[in-house]
């Protein structure tokens, strides 16, 4: 690792923590209300938990506000919803539309799980799937935001996230992450890259779309 690396990740770190505290603080009204409209639209439990890699590979369990129906759950008196794209109500649409389904990984940063800016984590399943030059998006810490989100977000390939999660990580600098917090908020105005094309997200990664697991976000 570059000398500049390992001084500009200890900063970071530092700096995550007090970005994490100041936005729970400032953020704590929005994030009430928007706990209580998941209890209210979709039930319990409000938070959605799932195992994800971070530095490493280390795996560790992400929070995020809960934007799907249960699998099974019915949508009306005879049909139930089972797929990705039928579990995701409007509510839940608007809400990982405004990234605010996001919000609760906030604590993930405090707990020096996550960063406020790098590559996002994904399901603990694609680790094996991984090439030895995708495997390096795992040399930082994930992020809420990364450079792939904001050049993209979910619709773009598997190759060009990856590739652009990797550039990321050579690249990294202070000066960068500020540019990604930018185009972040104009992604989140545009609202646009939510999802791939006929999907909630976007297709798994390494397998077909019929094989995709029980999952809120990848």
């Amino acid at each position: 690792m570059k000398r500049s690396h390992r001084v500009y990740d200890a900063v970071k770190r530092a700096l995550d923590v007090v970005a994490a505290a100041l936005l729970i603080v400032v953020l704590s009204p929005v994030i009430a209300l928007t706990a209580l409209l998941v209890r209210v639209k979709l039930g319990s439990p409000v938070v959605f938990a799932q195992p994800r890699p971070g530095k490493g590979g280390r795996v560790f369990t992400c929070y995020k506000f809960r934007t799907m129906r249960d699998a099974g759950e019915a949508q009306d008196a005879v049909a139930a919803v089972s797929t990705d794209a039928e579990r995701l109500t409007p509510f839940g649409r608007v809400l990982r539309s405004a990234s605010l389904d996001e919000l609760p990984e906030l604590v993930n940063v405090l707990l020096g799980q996550m960063s406020v800016v790098g590559p996002r984590p994904l399901l603990v399943e694609y680790l094996p799937r991984y090439n030895a030059e995708q495997a390096r998006r795992h040399e930082v810490r994930p992020g809420i935001t990364g450079w792939a989100q904001v050049n993209g977000r979910n619709a773009v390939s598997w190759d060009e996230r990856f590739r652009m999660d990797v550039w990321y990580v050579d690249n990294r600098s202070f000066a960068l992450d500020l540019r990604i917090l930018l185009k972040t908020i104009a992604t989140v105005v545009s609202r646009e890259g939510v999802s791939a094309e006929g999907v909630a997200t976007m297709e798994p990664f390494g397998v077909p779309a019929t094989a995709r697991p029980d999952q809120e976000d990848v």
